[in-house]
Parts: C-alpha cells; sequence; structure tokens
C-alpha cells in the first residue's frame, strides 16, 4: 500500500490503493505541525479512501476519556474516589470495592465479555450494556485478591453507570459537555445504539479465504469502549492531557495526584487514569491501544509532548504496531516524510493470514463426559472427548484443549483445570471443573442434568 500524506494541511490526493482496508498515522511534536499520512479504503463497498476526516471505532482509546470524567467528578465533589460502588450502584454485591478501583483495574471483576463468550455468544450476536452489566451485578467476590491488576472492561462499564447516576445524563452528553465540545473534537461520539449512523465512519473489515468480511457487530459498550472519532481529535485530546500533565511532567505522570499508578499485566509499565504508564526515567510516556469489532487504535504521549495517533480499520494490521514502529522511526530520522514512516512502518508489520476453518474435529465420534454450569456465567457448556483429545463445547462451537499438564488444559486464552486424573493420562468423568479465562480467572463449573 502507498500512503498518501499532509505536513500542514488535509490530504489532498486520492488514495489510488482502495481494493483492502487502511490506517491512519498522525504525529505531532509539542510546538510543531501535524504529521499526517492515511492508506488505504474506510469503505471498500465504495472506493472511500481514509481521509482526514474518517472517523474510526477507537475501542479502549475511550478509557481515558472515561477515567478523566470521573477524575472531574471527584474534583468536583460529586463523587469520591475512594467511595464504594454499591454505595452508588445498590445492585452492585461486592461490598469493598471503590471507583478508584474500578478505574485502576483492581477491582477483581470478572471481563463480563469474556463471559458471554464463554456462554457462546459469538460475534454477530445482539447483547447490550446492560446485560453485561446484569452479569456484574451476579459476581459476588473479587476474582483475584484486593490490589491486584486485572483488566476489565466491566469495571468500566460500571463507571460510564456511575456518572449516570452522579450527573443524570448518559457518558455521551457527560463526555460532549466536559471534554468534546470545550477541546473543538467535533468528530468525537461515544456510540450507544448500534443502529446510529456515524458521519465520515469506516468500516471495519477481516480477510478471510474468501475475501473480505465485515467485523462490526450490533454491540456498542460506551465507557471501555465504542467511541468513534478521527486521528485529529484524538490529538486534541492528547494535546489536553499533555496541558494537564505538562506542569509536574518531570516528578509524576498525568493524573498522578489525584489516582496513582499501579502494577499492571504487562510489566514495568504501571496504569492509572485509564492509561498505562512508561515511569522509566529516559522514556516516561502514557499511552493506550484500542482493539474493537476489526478496528484497533493507539495513542502514545511522551514527558516531552510528543504525540502519536494511529488508527486501523483492518484487522490484519495493528494499530499499536504500526504507532511503535512509527514512533522508533522519527526518533531515528527526524527529516523523515509521513508517507516513509507510514510505508516503513507497515512494511515491518506482520499481516495475518486468512485460514480456512478446520471441521474435522467436529466430525469425528466424540463421547460425552457431561454438561456443566456456572453461577456467574450464563448458559452451560459441554466437555467430550474425541480420539484421545478433550473439547470444550458451547453453543454449537467447540475448542479442542491442548494438554499441559496432569489435571490441566488450555485453549484460545483459557486454561481448564480438572479435580482428578488418571495415572494413564485418560480424562475421567469429572463432576466440575475450573476454567481461567485471562480476564476472567476462577469460574467453578458443576456437572448438571444433561
Amino acid at each position: 500500500m502507498n500512503p498518501t500524506n499532509t505536513s500542514t494541511a488535509p490530504t489532498t490526493g486520492v488514495n489510488k490503493q482502495l481494493g483492502e482496508p487502511g490506517v491512519a498515522l498522525y504525529v505531532r511534536h509539542t510546538d510543531g505541525p501535524p504529521i499526517q499520512a492515511h492508506v488505504g479504503a474506510a469503505n471498500l463497498e465504495h472506493s472511500a479512501p481514509v481521509a482526514e476526516k474518517t472517523a474510526f471505532n477507537v475501542g479502549s482509546v475511550a478509557k481515558q476519556i472515561t477515567a478523566y470524567l470521573t477524575i472531574r467528578a471527584d474534583r468536583g465533589r460529586l463523587l469520591t474516589l475512594n467511595r464504594r460502588v454499591g454505595d452508588i450502584l445498590p445492585h452492585f454485591r461486592i461490598r469493598d470495592v471503590t471507583i478508584r478501583d474500578l478505574v485502576a483495574h483492581r477491582s477483581g471483576l470478572r471481563d463480563a465479555e469474556s463471559l458471554l463468550a464463554l456462554a457462546g455468544f459469538r460475534d454477530l450476536d445482539h447483547y447490550t450494556a446492560d446485560d453485561l452489566l446484569q452479569l456484574a451485578y451476579r459476581q459476588q467476590r473479587r476474582a483475584v485478591e484486593p490490589g491486584r491488576f486485572l483488566y476489565s472492561n466491566t469495571s468500566y462499564l460500571l463507571l460510564a453507570e456511575t456518572l449516570k447516576h452522579v450527573y443524570g445524563a448518559g457518558l455521551n452528553e457527560i463526555a460532549h459537555r466536559q471534554v468534546f465540545t470545550p477541546l473543538g473534537m467535533t468528530s468525537a461520539r461515544f456510540k450507544t445504539d448500534p443502529r446510529e449512523v456515524i458521519p465520515h465512519a469506516a468500516a471495519s473489515y477481516r480477510a478471510t479465504a474468501d475475501g473480505w468480511q465485515h467485523q462490526q457487530s450490533p454491540v456498542t459498550l460506551p465507557g471501555p469502549g465504542s467511541l468513534w472519532c478521527t486521528a485529529a481529535d484524538l490529538d486534541r485530546w492528547l494535546a489536553h492531557l499533555w496541558h494537564e500533565w505538562h506542569p509536574s511532567a518531570d516528578d509524576g505522570l498525568p493524573f498522578d495526584q489525584d489516582l496513582g499508578y499501579w502494577p499492571s499485566d504487562h510489566p514495568p509499565f504501571t496504569y492509572g487514569a485509564g492509561l498505562y504508564a512508561d515511569p522509566r526515567p529516559s522514556r516516561t510516556a502514557v499511552f493506550h491501544y484500542g482493539h474493537e469489532q476489526g478496528f484497533s487504535a493507539a495513542t502514545y504521549l511522551t514527558n516531552s509532548g510528543l504525540r502519536v495517533v494511529c488508527l486501523s480499520n483492518h484487522a490484519g494490521i495493528p494499530a499499536d504496531f504500526v504507532a511503535t514502529a512509527a514512533r522508533s522511526d522519527i526518533t531515528h530520522d527526524l527529516d523523515a516524510k509521513p508517507d516513509e514512516i507510514l510505508s516503513r512502518a507497515l512494511a515491518s508489520c506482520p499481516v495475518h493470514q486468512a485460514t480456512p476453518q478446520d471441521s474435522v474435529d467436529a466430525e469425528a465420534p466424540h463421547s460425552t463426559l457431561g454438561t456443566f454450569a456456572c453461577d456467574e456465567v450464563p448458559g452451560t457448556v459441554r466437555l467430550t472427548r474425541s480420539t484421545g483429545s478433550l473439547y470444550l463445547w458451547r453453543r454449537g462451537a467447540f475448542d479442542r484443549l491442548t494438554c499441559t499438564g496432569p489435571a490441566t488444559y488450555a485453549a484460545n486464552g483459557y486454561t481448564l483445570t480438572l479435580p482428578t486424573y488418571t495415572a494413564d493420562g485418560n480424562v475421567p468423568m469429572p463432576d466440575g471443573f475450573t476454567l481461567d479465562l485471562d480476564r476472567a480467572p476462577g469460574l467453578h463449573y458443576r456437572k448438571s442434568s444433561d
């Protein structure tokens, strides 16, 4: 792909490489003009190129906006960060979790979307933020010990609900009043209804063996994600974040005095106000990446004021990889042109290739070990055995589990642990097992009546 670019003006040329989805890159030094480059199609069906006005779903990059609105509510004494969530949301059952815990992913809450995936929800199934909140309200105890980091989109759904109770308005209205309108972020919007039309919106795609496939699903989850925005408007947000940070950039991190930063799931990085931070003196920066429905996004801000934004609607080109490569390129080549920066970043990016679906496992004969249920997850799952392998099924879909120990099996981001095992390696007829998902550990399943 050959990118088009701008330095101080919008893109004027039309990208001819419109046979695949694309990427937008936006870089700005503290006092310099913006460096912009765009490549590929925002919409394949209409051969519409990615351009300066193209809005992307930026996924978890939204968390820094939600966290900032929470901090503003604390500063305005509408709530306190140390207040218990259950005092504001009476259906929430874990009594010692605070607002501060939600912001910093230290609530121990299991990620509700992970639970729905385990229950067998597929990419195009429809569910709402309220459905996930109901799953949050079913949880009775932390999945990990207090203070331990567990990344959970559910925490930010609860923050959005908390802000709604505090302000008496939805998250999008609050964000427009306090952030988007004051900063001139005219494209920014938390999408609350999947039927809503976003002006200049890109569509997202994944390469399959049969061609390009749409990745959007009829789901909106404002708070942890569902923020649509252009690269230029995200840069306006980063400029505001830098303004908040700059007076103390040598001494701390953004909003450090409000919330603090703690160890995260990616050491040496820490996590604070919806932001990961690299606290090392020679490379101090805050950043966040987002992946949602085939879109990906990355924002990066250094303590010297360098701002990098990358947005992608190509499921095989992760924006965080492109942003990291571009940032390194800029550091080593201060005179590089925008199209050169993006071209080199894309050239170094490993694009995921489409692979055909293998149905041989499903067609082989299976013996059933049982149907199992968990109090904190809707629906049931089924265990079967076939040709010496163990399989986990939900709603017709299956995972073949790989044996990783005497009683443990793994597949697709989770581990299954059986309470007993046999010396010859055969799978017994279990009465239950434990599932540990990356973002939803400690799920105890018990055998139910078939």
